[in-house]
């Protein structure tokens, strides 16, 4: 068979794999899939997306304390996104007393609306393509290094020549992996009030349980505002700002929507790795995934086992064990989703058709023929850097706060003398301020000591230190660390300032605590045989990264692709479509309703108990204006899925219909598909959304808000 009759049969094989778009993709704005949105069924054009010269979509689009998306629905500055994305100041502003968590919080008037110091919503104004300027004096066969360098200049100059007013910032994020450059103008408001909240019984409904997966019944919402100065500009926070008047805001369709109808989602989706070869998906199947699998196992049966007993502990873990729950379960999903999609094997498929492709090109065979190889090498030599690097981050860093906070003190030890240590100093006193405020030490003992058994057994004794590791309950019982011995006369909880108050007494007791001294010998052994070296082949592993993108974008130039998410704005968009998982014999609907919800409810639990106020709209079938049906047969509508492209990030995002109104609140995804971020596959990825009508319904029907909904446009 000649080459080009295996190039034609190549595409026949895979041509659907490589070419065809099947609503997948994270589109940059300016640069959407316009054809295909609309063959879709979009009736809006791009330019009511995406408009930096007059008002449009995104100009109701605002990253959330820049981890989450959410959107303005009303000319007075309201401000919607999901009810965990605003859990971390629910929960700042709950106590035993007032446990907004539990009951959930509604300000009536703006006088009772609370403040957030430090939550900040944040505007595109414009983006545009400087490729060209961050480029200028490199190539592609120049050392790394200066490369780098090269860019960061360019970077420093553009940014600093962009025209722009004094309260906007400006930043330039590389694309295609560092192959592209674009420049954002924005604009952030720093006075952002909490305005209402359901309770967790319906704002996180299911809770671990449910979490990435389908069918779903949360109300996953809250509500905030945005305030400004009296000449509607960003301003800290002042009891003389005024609720912010928006460009433009999101009217709200209360008619529903059903399977096939078209959707889209505007937001902030933190990372991606659509384009990573075959050999970087099978690390993470057999090392990367497991490893922070296994470590948040252990720390989350040890906290679960604490919070379902006492409620002042519920309070203060509930953030904290949320956030190792998301990823723990996430990351379970993926490798599920990526083994059921076959996404090694989709790989090395189109691996084949790049390789036969450029061997039919000599220019391109010179310039990418030893790029899969050269994955293939690295890879290999890194699979026990990762396993170690992802050790220290998750055992040591990530899920243990009194390991933390003794790195920080080690670093704070060393940096005595140096330019740095009073501002260090004075950082690291504020960040324990706060985490004392939450810390239960003889909690946080218990999962410490379970994870450095676990980091004993599984690292490779090769980056653990020589003389072993000694960390016992003694050896917390004598750290000021723990708060359980005295630094200064007084506990470090609940005294940081104090603690920290006598510098040369604060240098001594860092010098001689044990737990210190301790984590001291691991960061050391990480510092010289895991990190440089992890380090390195990272470096070597972006460049090839970066080399492979622009070769794919030349190999394939049928091939429309997107830029990897970057927790920059983007558009992605599909269809309201069902869902079946590959452990359930049933393919399930694309909507949930409250009854069935009722189904899941078990009184008292900690996952599934429901408000008694809700159970009785649901008996009565009290539904107003939002729910489906009549008499005894209505129906209150609680969420949908589509097959919209999302990730991290996408929290909160507006869920938009085909002329541009809010249909639905972007909150999570199916298990399986939360592959979605190193291979999209329609058939298995969904996005899990609150639908609009649930949001009015709660806040009409449940809390008796519905004053807030007076400042909203309701399309009925």
């Amino acid at each position: 068979m000649t080459k080009l009759k295996l190039s034609v049969l190549s595409l026949l094989l895979y041509g659907g794999f490589l070419f065809a778009q099947k609503s997948g993709g994270m589109w940059i704005p300016t640069e959407l899939n316009e054809v295909e949105m609309k063959q879709m069924g979009m009736k809006i054009s791009a330019a009511d997306i995406f408009n930096p010269n007059a008002p449009s979509i995104k100009d109701a689009v605002a990253h959330f304390g820049g981890g989450c998306t959410s959107e303005v629905i009303s000319p007075e500055g309201l401000l919607l996104t999901n009810h965990h994305c605003g859990f971390g100041q629910i929960q700042k502003h709950s106590s035993l007393e007032n446990d907004y968590i539990k009951d959930g919080f509604w300000a009536k008037n703006h006088s009772e609306e609370l403040p957030n110091p430090g939550l900040t919503a944040t505007f595109i104004v414009d983006i545009r393509d400087v490729t060209d300027g961050i480029l200028q004096g490199t190539d592609d066969d120049m050392d790394e290094q200066k490369r780098q360098d090269i860019v960061k200049d360019n970077i420093d100059i553009i940014s600093a020549n962009t025209v722009k007013e004094s309260y906007q910032d400006v930043f330039i994020r590389p694309f295609y992996k560092g192959n592209k450059y674009y420049l954002f103008i924005t604009e952030t408001y720093r006075d952002v009030r909490l305005v209402g909240a359901p309770p967790s019984a319906i704002g996180n409904f299911g809770m671990d349980t449910d979490n990435w997966s389908w069918p779903r019944h949360v109300g996953d919402f809250s509500l905030f505002r945005i305030y400004a100065d009296k000449d509607n500009k960003p301003a800290e926070y002042s009891a003389d700002n005024v609720p912010y008047t928006p460009k433009h805001y999101l009217p709200v369709n209360s008619k529903g929507i059903k399977e096939g109808d078209f959707t889209f989602v505007f937001g902030f989706p933190g990372t991606t790795n659509e384009y990573l070869p075959s050999s970087a998906i099978e690390q993470i199947l057999e090392v990367t995934n497991p490893t922070k699998i296994g470590i948040r196992d252990v720390a989350l049966k040890i906290l679960m086992s604490k919070m379902k007993v006492d409620d002042a502990t519920r309070i203060k873990y509930a953030s904290k064990y949320a956030r190792i729950s998301n990823y723990h379960k996430k990351w379970t999903g993926e490798s599920l989703g990526l083994v059921k999609s076959n996404a090694v094997q989709k790989k090395k498929d189109y691996e084949a058709e790049f390789t036969q492709r450029i061997s039919q090109n000599p220019e391109l065979e010179s310039k990418y023929g030893s790029l899969l190889s050269e994955f293939d090498e690295l890879y290999k030599e890194s699979g026990k850097y990762e396993k170690a690097e992802n050790y220290f981050n998750e055992a040591i860093y990530g899920n243990s706060e009194t390991f933390r906070v003794a790195l920080l003190m080690n670093n704070l030890l060393k940096s005595y003398g140096s330019t740095n240590f009073n501002s260090l100093k004075e950082r690291y006193q504020n960040y324990l301020s706060g985490l004392y405020k939450d810390y239960d030490p003889d909690l946080d003992q218990e999962v410490s000591l379970a994870l450095i058994d676990l980091y004993k057994k599984e690292m490779p004794k090769e980056f653990q230190p020589a003389d072993g590791i000694n960390i016992t309950g003694d050896t917390f019982k004598n750290s000021f660390v723990t708060g359980k011995a005295n630094i200064n006369g007084v506990s470090i909880i609940g005294n940081t300032a104090k603690a920290f108050e006598n510098e040369i007494e604060l240098l001594n007791a860092l010098q001689s605590d044990p737990l210190v001294q301790q984590i001291s010998k691991i960061e050391e052994v990480y510092g010289e045989k895991v990190s440089p070296i992890y380090t390195g082949i990272q470096s070597r592993l972006s460049n090839l990264q970066r080399k492979y993108m622009k070769a794919q974008m030349e190999v394939f130039p049928d091939k429309l692709f997107f830029p990897d998410a970057n927790s920059t704005l983007r558009v992605t968009y599909g269809k309201v479509d069902g869902y079946q998982p590959s452990d359930k014999p049933t393919r399930y609907e694309p909507i949930t309703y409250l009854d069935e919800a009722m189904k899941k409810y078990i009184p008292g639990d900690y996952e599934f108990d429901l408000p008694q106020k809700l159970m009785d709209l649901e008996a009565k079938k009290d539904f107003g204006p939002y729910g489906v049906g009549k008499g005894k047969k209505a129906r209150m509508p609680i969420d949908f899925i589509a097959t919209n492209h999302t990730t991290g990030g996408n929290s909160g995002s507006p869920v938009l219909d085909k002329d541009g109104n809010l249909i639905g609140l972007n909150f999570d995804r199916v298990w399986e598909g939360t592959m979605s971020d190193l291979n999209y596959d329609p058939e298995i990825c969904r996005n899990i959304m609150v639908d609009a009508r649930y949001i009015l319904f709660i806040i009409d029907k449940f809390a008796d808000a519905g004053y807030l909904l007076n400042e909203m446009t309701i399309i009925r």
